[in-house]
């Protein structure tokens, strides 16, 4: 397979080739990024959780999808697409860089949502952003319209199918022991149709255990958010911001061996768990 593939580029954790047929397939590698900084430091078997994740998701979730099949421990084929230039984020719980948003007077959230910290909300929300290889920003419905990034129909379409595919992941982390608190999700068109399409995994998502789960807390994560606690609480965050809007590429640092095998097992643990199989 290799001798015929055709590199496309690298993201920020997978490595995309075309096949002669047109396919695509993407190359999940150990890397890791977290605040938009790709880092040096492997994080071991990453790459093949995140390729059994996909294939579990894009096989259990009934929503039309670009996977055609499975290669190796760390390869997916999937169908090309013309990919909308939306992150679709949705948000179940006052977590993350919602947080701060609201704070800042950039979001309204509606009536009678608790703002104390990991709370539940109302109802799962759409909170898009640009999508960028570099740094993704958020956007309204008006932003996505005014930019002509997609029609009405279209925005309307990919809100109400992002909050239902939320929902219906929410129950399968739930009957899992999890607590599914947000979700980006990626679609594209082939031909007339949108479908759903990237990947999906604890990169995508923050996963919290049932049990430990306590509202007004910074909660333990079974996903990347590990990395983002550890990068935040020794500067890093401001450090990465204060770079990017001085016009710097932010430089990551070496991370922790002992960070960075916790990080593997938390992940190779969420899939066991919601995948039911043993990795």
């Amino acid at each position: 397979m290799t001798a015929c593939l055709k590199f496309l580029r690298s993201g920020k954790v997978k490595d995309i080739y075309e096949l002669p047929d047109g396919d695509i397939v993407f190359h999940f590698s150990d890397r890791v990024s977290a605040f938009d900084v790709k880092f040096p430091t492997p994080i071991p078997k990453k790459g093949e959780i995140l390729c059994r994740f996909a294939e579990f998701w894009f096989k259990k979730l009934p929503v039309k999808n670009h996977y055609i099949r499975t290669e190796g421990k760390d390869k997916i084929v999937v169908k090309k697409m013309q990919m909308i230039p939306i992150e679709c984020v949705v948000r179940g719980y006052f977590y993350g860089s919602l947080v701060q948003r609201w704070k800042d007077g950039q979001v309204k959230l509606p009536d009678g949502t608790r703002t104390e910290l990991a709370a539940q909300l109302p109802q799962p929300i759409f909170d898009p952003t640009t999508k960028s290889e570099t740094h993704d920003i958020p956007i309204t419905k008006k932003d996505a319209l005014d930019r002509n990034l997609v029609s009405k129909s279209e925005y309307e379409w990919l809100e109400n199918t992002s909050i239902e595919i939320y929902k219906q992941m929410s129950q399968i982390a739930d009957t899992a022991g999890f607590v599914l608190a947000d979700l980006k999700l990626e679609f594209g068109k082939i031909g007339n149709d949108i479908v759903l399409g990237d990947s999906i995994g604890p990169d995508e998502y923050r996963l919290w255990p049932k049990d430990l789960y306590q509202v007004g807390k910074t909660q333990e994560s079974f996903d990347k958010q590990l990395l983002r606690d550890w990068l935040a609480a020794r500067g890093y965050q401001k450090k990465f911001d204060d770079e990017r809007n001085s016009g710097i590429e932010p430089i990551a640092p070496e991370l922790p061996q002992e960070l960075c095998r916790e990080l593997s097992s938390r992940y190779i643990t969420a899939y066991e768990k919601i995948a039911g199989i043993k990795f």
